[in-house]
């Protein structure tokens, strides 16, 4: 894995290269695969969702979508490329909130705009987020971990997909909130993260459900709520962390897509459309539900004001606790 600093300045390189390219030929689109990036390693959640839509894609487009994953700096290397890649509708992005919300509040160099830089196409997914920590702590709730946090000067380790994301700010919310210490250790995906908590590197992690499912029920791991604000059907014994004492707590993490800026608004909205129907499907809603994802597949609109109202909110956040820049 590229060390932050070294990808940092790749990425910081390439940013300043004009885009290539003209205007794609809208009448003849498709008239070659398509490419999907994902800023995340292959098993993440953003990569499962990304392979799904690329095989549903495949039938009404007439041509291949190609997954790439590019992984680094917590989503913001693969983001990049996307963002500064030529807009003639042949080049995609999906990734979570993160990069598209946060990334220029905690990377001084983020490398790109996700206001000006990239186009939203469509919101694909959300989820909450499960509280998930390591056996060895010897607590099944929140407010027994939050006591034994208490008892620890020294805070203990947690990890996250990546500065910005909900991984990430939600616990340090979740910290500040309970008034203990915690230490951030970003990782490149969540089954890194679940590497890490599973030999014990870290000891606590928000992540997605679909992802701490098969760990939870083999007993590798405690689950001891839900960052949503109502319990999850597919996980009905599960309490939220609202009812055991974080008022108000929530943290949903989502997934949406995007096209660089500068791609014809026909292309756009004949993806947008063509996404839409797909997550909307009765089957793909399905096959997310036994992910533990919401099938939203919105216009690009709904997309838009996600990433602005989570800005905001998220903002407040890195205000409020004071985290400073990487």
């Amino acid at each position: 894995m590229l060390r932050r600093r070294d990808s940092l300045a790749a990425l910081l390189a390439l940013s300043a290269l004009p885009r290539a390219g003209r205007a794609a030929d809208t009448a003849g689109w498709p008239a070659r695969p398509l490419k999907l990036i994902v800023p995340f390693p292959p098993g993440s959640s953003p990569d499962l969702i990304a392979r799904a839509l690329a095989d549903g894609l495949r039938p009404s487009l007439g041509q291949t979508v190609l997954v790439e994953n590019k992984p680094g700096a917590g989503g913001l290397i693969g983001t990049g490329l996307a963002a500064h890649a030529a807009p003639d509708g042949y080049t995609w992005l999906l990734t979570i909130q993160g990069p598209l919300t946060t990334a220029d509040l905690l990377s001084r160099k983020p490398g790109y705009d996700p206001r000006q830089d990239l186009t939203p196409v469509s919101l694909i997914v959300s989820s909450p987020n499960v509280l998930l920590v390591s056996p060895a702590l010897g607590v099944a709730t929140l407010p027994e971990f939050l006591q034994l946090l208490r008892t620890r000067r020294e805070g203990i380790n947690y990890g996250s997909v990546g500065l910005g994301s909900a991984s990430h700010l939600a616990m340090e919310d979740l910290a500040a909130r309970a008034g203990v210490p915690l230490n951030h250790v970003p990782y490149g995906g969540f089954p890194h993260v679940l590497q890490a908590l599973l030999g014990g590197e870290i000891q606590a992690a928000f992540m997605v459900p679909g992802m701490a499912l098969g760990a939870w029920r083999a007993g590798k791991v405690k689950a001891l709520g839900l960052s949503s604000s109502v319990r999850s059907t597919s996980w009905p014994e599960l309490p939220t962390l609202a009812e055991q004492g974080l008022k108000d707590f929530s943290a949903l993490s989502w997934q949406g897509l995007l096209a660089p800026a500068g791609t014809p608004q026909p292309l756009v909205d004949r993806m947008a459309g063509l996404v839409s129907a797909l997550v909307r499907s009765p089957a793909f809603r399905e096959r997310l539900l036994a992910q533990h994802f919401n099938a939203i597949g919105s216009a690009p609109e709904g997309l838009r004001l996600q990433m602005r109202e989570d800005r905001e909110r998220w903002g407040q956040v890195i205000r409020r606790l004071k985290l400073k820049p990487e």
